[in-house]
C-alpha cells in the first residue's frame, strides 16, 4: 500500500510541476516580481527619476522671509523624515520677477516658484507658481512651512527676539512614562508592526491556502469527470488516495513558496548588481523606523517564541484545508459545484486576513480573543494577538488543540464521506448519503 501511496503522490506532483501552464505562470511570476522589485530602475531607464529633487525658487520682496522659509522647510523635512538629513527639495533665491519665472516653468515640471510680499492686513502675501498640480505630499509640506513662515514674520513684527523665536519653533521632546512598569516604548510600537508588517507576511499564507484548496479540488474533480477515478479506486482504497492528494498538494505549495522566495532573491540580486538603492526618500525613512522597531530586544524576544507556534498552526491549518478541499471535491459532481462549495472557505480566509490587519484596534476585546480560537482563523490571528499581548500562550495552545481536534473530526468523518462521494456522479440526495455515511461504523 505504501508503494501505491508514493506512486500516486509522485504522479500528482509531476503532473502539477511538469505542466506547461505551471512553467508559463512561474516564468511570468518571476518577471513580475523582478520588475516590481526594480520598478524605479526601470522607470529611470526610460527617463523617470525617483531621486530627482523638487526645485523651489523664492522671490523674496520682504528681505527676511527667505531665511525663515528655508529653516521651516528644513524643520518640516526633519519632522517628516524623523531626523534624516536627506531632503527632497532644493531651495534657492531667485533674483528675477515672477513674470520672468513663468518662462522657466514652461520648460520644467519639477520646479516651483514662491513669491513673498509684505501685507498690511495679512502680514504676508504669498504667490505660488508651478506648471502643473503639486502632489499632495509636497503641497502639505509647503503649506505647513509657508504658514509657519507667516507666523514667524508676525512674531518678528511684534518684536519677539530671535532666541525666543527659535524656542517657539524648536521640536518638542516627548518622554514616555508608563504606570505599568512592564510596559515600554518599544512594545508601544507593536501595534504599528502588527498592522503594517504582519499583513505583508500573512498575504502569502492567505494566497497559498486558496491555491491549495483550488488545486486539490480541481485534481479530484478532473479525475471524476474523466472517469479515471473508477480505475484508481479499484486499485487503491479511498483513504490512501485522499492521503496522497493531501501530501502532494502541500509539497507543491511548499515548492511554490520556495520558487517565490527565489524570484524575490533574484530581484534583490539585480538591484544590488545595478547599484540601485533598496529604497529611497520617505519610504526609506519609514522602513528604517520600522526595522528599528522590529529589531528592538523586546520585539525580538516576542517574535522568537511566537515563530514555533506560527509554524505549528500553519502546518495544521494547511492540513485542514487539504482535508476539507478533498472532502468537498468528492461531494461535488463537477468543477462548478466545487466552486460553490468552497466559497465559505474563501470567505472565512478573507475574514481572517482582514481581522489580522485590524487586530491592533481590538485591544482587550473578548470578541477577538474568542475569534482567535476558531480553526482556520487561528493561524492568522493568534500570532499577531500574541505579539500585542492580547492573548497568552495558553490561548494559543487552546487554538492549536482545537485545530488538532478539527483535523481528527475531519479525518474520522470526512473519510467516510470521501468513500461515498468519490464515486458518486449524481447530486440527487447527495447530502442524505453524506450524513448516512457519517453515521456508519468503520
Amino acid at each position: 500500500m505504501k508503494n501505491k501511496f508514493w506512486y500516486l503522490t509522485k504522479n500528482s506532483i509531476s503532473r502539477k510541476i511538469g505542466s506547461k501552464w505551471f512553467k508559463i505562470v512561474n516564468l511570468l511570476l518571476c518577471i513580475l516580481i523582478v520588475c516590481a522589485l526594480n520598478i524605479d530602475t526601470i522607470i529611470n531607464y526610460f527617463g523617470g527619476d525617483f531621486d530627482q529633487k523638487t526645485e523651489i525658487y523664492v522671490i523674496d520682496n520682504t528681505g527676511i522671509a527667505y531665511d525663515i522659509f528655508n529653516n521651516q522647510m528644513n524643520n518640516s523635512n526633519l519632522l517628516i523624515n524623523e531626523g534624516e538629513d536627506e531632503t527632497a527639495y532644493t531651495i534657492n533665491l531667485y533674483d528675477k520677477t515672477l513674470e520672468e519665472a513663468k518662462e522657466e516653468v514652461e520648460n520644467n515640471n519639477n520646479i516651483i516658484f514662491i513669491e513673498f510680499n509684505e501685507s498690511e492686513d495679512n502680514v504676508l502675501d504669498i504667490t505660488m507658481l508651478s506648471k502643473e498640480y503639486v502632489d499632495l505630499k509636497n503641497y502639505t509640506v509647503l503649506n505647513t512651512s509657508l504658514n509657519s513662515t507667516k507666523q514667524a514674520l508676525a512674531i518678528i513684527k511684534y518684536n519677539i527676539n530671535p532666541e525666543e523665536l527659535a524656542n517657539i519653533y524648536k521640536q518638542v521632546s516627548i518622554e514616555r512614562i508608563f504606570l505599568d512598569e512592564s510596559k515600554n516604548s518599544s512594545e508601544e510600537n507593536s501595534t504599528i508592526i502588527v498592522t503594517t508588517v504582519f499583513p505583508i507576511l500573512i498575504l502569502p499564507f492567505f494566497l497559498l491556502s486558496l491555491l491549495l484548496v483550488q488545486m486539490i479540488g480541481a485534481e479530484v474533480n478532473d479525475e471524476k469527470t474523466t472517469r479515471g477515478m473508477e480505475i484508481i479506486i479499484s486499485n487503491v482504497d479511498p483513504k490512501t488516495h485522499l492521503a496522497s492528494k493531501i501530501v502532494s498538494g502541500n509539497i507543491f505549495v511548499l515548492f511554490q513558496s520556495l520558487l517565490l522566495i527565489c524570484f524575490a532573491l533574484i530581484g534583490l540580486g539585480i538591484r544590488m548588481f545595478t547599484g540601485a538603492n533598496m529604497i529611497s526618500g520617505g519610504l526609506n525613512t519609514y522602513v528604517t523606523s520600522l526595522t528599528e522597531n522590529l529589531i528592538a530586544p523586546e520585539v525580538i524576544d516576542k517574535i522568537i517564541y511566537v515563530i514555533p507556534f506560527v509554524i505549528i498552526l500553519v502546518i495544521l491549518t494547511f492540513l485542514a484545508y487539504s482535508l476539507l478541499a478533498g472532502i468537498l471535491a468528492s461531494m461535488s459532481t463537477n468543477t462548478e459545484d466545487f466552486q460553490q462549495l468552497q466559497m465559505p472557505i474563501m470567505f472565512l480566509s478573507l475574514a481572517g486576513f482582514y481581522l489580522s490587519m485590524l487586530a491592533g484596534f481590538f485591544k482587550g476585546s473578548l470578541f477577538i480573543r474568542i475569534i482567535s480560537y476558531i480553526p482556520f482563523l487561528s493561524a492568522i490571528l493568534s500570532p499577531s494577538l500574541l505579539i500585542l499581548n492580547q492573548v497568552g500562550i495558553i490561548d494559543v495552545l487552546i487554538a492549536i488543540f482545537l485545530m488538532i481536534l478539527l483535523l481528527y473530526l475531519l479525518f474520522k468523518y470526512g473519510i467516510k464521506i470521501y468513500k461515498v462521494g468519490i464515486l458518486n456522479y449524481s447530486s440527487k440526495d447527495l447530502w442524505k448519503r453524506m450524513f448516512k455515511a457519517m453515521k456508519e461504523k468503520n
